[in-house]
């Protein structure tokens, strides 16, 4: 790798992602110091919602539903590219700052599929897409923006994600024990730090999808606060045999995963059809607090805190359920390392575009499985 051109840039980045829960769009203003430190500042960080029949649209293709034609795809990229950009601008107002003032954008746009085992599963042609055309957020925005950040990885011989443990590293690391980040979106995925050793990092499958998608088609809410919908219910052992019996759970990482795989068509064939909607719900969640814990004790056993972010952090439920299965772990939200849990995705694709226009590389092959480092994504001038 050669060095970089100069050292990454200090003041000010935003960071956008909208994740397999297509559930908003998180946005992050992020100061960075002056130097190689990876210390930052979260200085404004807020989440706007879709327009309606886009995020529905989104969830559809998301969870591997076909689009309907070429022009369906272009229309949708210039749409999430629209919706970045006015984020971003909402949220510039908001700080009082100006585009002058931004080093860069980092956008992860929206996966509407990832397949880094291939399409047919063959290994032959992996791939992984994520709309919202740079283009258009640089212009509209007037600020260079770094998009596409997932496809040089993949092309490396990588998974193109978890792409955030480098920014776990980077920040959360402690020389003193073993830790673990776990981002609880739709899918739930682990950064694994231990005390000496190389970082590893990997999806264990779903996290909230499936209790979203369940909880939508049988309450009409996007997700089910608090746990309260799980809560009424009672835990399935037959049915979470079935779920648990899927032979992705005992793939050995590096792996990723998404709702192309984990969706609503998946939970219904492995119904009975007696069950109750509300011990579904339930058991679903059991199942995500049981392969979350099951991997973190196959992988890296002598863990003793495990630092949560991502929006199942205000899922008390889930985390009850996770501290049950791990009752040896301290289990925190990344909140009490300066970390807003809501944004350190946001946060982490803001340092991601950092990284690119220093030209330093922006994954960990230890995670993803990728060849070697490589700088990442496409950088679009203002």
């Amino acid at each position: 790798m050669p060095e970089p051109a100069h050292a990454p840039a200090a003041g000010l980045f935003v960071g956008l992602i909208s994740g397999t829960s297509a559930d908003g769009i998180d946005a992050a203003l992020v100061r960075f110091d002056a130097d190689r430190s990876p210390h930052c500042e979260l200085v404004l960080g807020r989440t706007y919602a879709w327009a309606e029949a886009l995020r529905a649209r989104l969830v559809v293709l998301g969870q591997g539903g076909d689009a309907q034609s070429l022009e369906e795809l272009g229309t949708l990229d210039v749409q999430i590219a629209e919706a970045f950009a006015e984020a971003t601008l909402a949220l510039l107002a908001e700080a009082g700052v100006g585009a002058a003032d931004i080093n860069a954008i980092g956008s992860h746009g929206q996966t509407v599929r990832h397949r880094p085992e291939g399409a047919y599963y063959d290994g032959r042609h992996p791939f992984t897409w994520q709309l919202g055309d740079g283009h258009g957020i640089a212009e509209r925005c007037g600020i260079a923006t770094v998009a596409d950040f997932r496809r040089r990885d993949v092309a490396a011989g990588g998974h193109g994600a978890p792409l955030v443990p480098a920014f776990h590293a980077a920040l959360l690391h402690s020389s003193d024990e073993d830790r673990a980040v776990l981002n609880l979106g739709g899918i739930a995925n682990y950064t694994l730090l231990p005390a000496h050793g190389p970082v590893r990092g990997f999806d264990t499958g779903p996290a909230n999808c499936l209790m979203d998608a369940w909880h939508l088609l049988h309450r009409g809410g996007a997700y089910d606060a608090d746990g309260e919908y799980a809560a009424q219910g009672e835990l399935d052992p037959e049915l979470l045999t079935r779920l648990l019996d899927e032979p992705w759970f005992v793939l050995a990482p590096p792996k990723s995963t998404g709702r192309e795989h984990f969706h609503l068509d998946w939970v219904r064939s492995r119904l009975s059809g007696g069950e109750r909607p509300e011990d579904v719900q339930a058991t679903l969640l059991e199942l995500s607090a049981i392969t979350i814990a099951d991997a973190l004790r196959a992988q890296q056993p002598n863990t003793r805190r495990v630092l949560v972010c991502g929006g199942g952090v205000r899922n008390a439920q889930l985390l009850r359920a996770i501290g049950a299965q791990l009752p040896n772990t301290v289990i925190e939200s990344t909140a009490g390392y300066g970390l807003d849990p809501d944004f350190v995705e946001a946060m982490a694709f803001a340092w991601l575009a950092r990284q690119t226009l220093a030209g330093l590389p922006g994954n960990v092959p230890s995670v993803t499985g990728a060849r070697g480092p490589r700088v990442l994504g496409v950088v679009y001038p203002p």
